[in-house]
């Protein structure tokens, strides 16, 4: 697991190559924080509310390196994203304002080289 400002494509392939294609990460919507390779997304959420996020601003999310550029390349799916009181009752992120902000920390940090 690690906490990341800036990550190259190749390098989220790579991590790619152990997941299945698919790189787990958390993302902090409030204080723009990515967390990739994550074996567990609540390892990942454990890991940011330690460090000062909240609970409500954690989402856990799949990156699929292979489809970047594509709508398939964030999967906003994670049991830790089932929070009744917050009005999301199911694994995917359901507000749309929530998943602009993660695709924003998201794209903010990949650099293509």
């Amino acid at each position: 697991m690690k906490e990341v400002e800036s990550i190259t494509l190749a390098e989220l392939a790579r991590l790619a190559e152990t997941g299945d294609g698919l790189v787990k990460a958390d993302v902090d919507v409030s204080l723009g924080r990515l967390v990739v390779d994550i074996e567990l997304h609540a390892d990942g959420e454990a890991y940011l509310l330690e460090s000062g996020s909240r609970q409500q601003d954690v989402w856990g999310i799949n990156l699929y390196p292979n489809q970047y550029g594509t709508d398939q390349f964030i999967e906003y799916e994670s049991m830790i994203n089932m929070r009744p009181r917050q009005g999301n009752r199911s694994m995917d992120v359901i507000d749309e304002s929530v998943r602009a902000k993660i695709a924003h920390i998201v794209h903010r940090a990949i650099r293509r080289e």
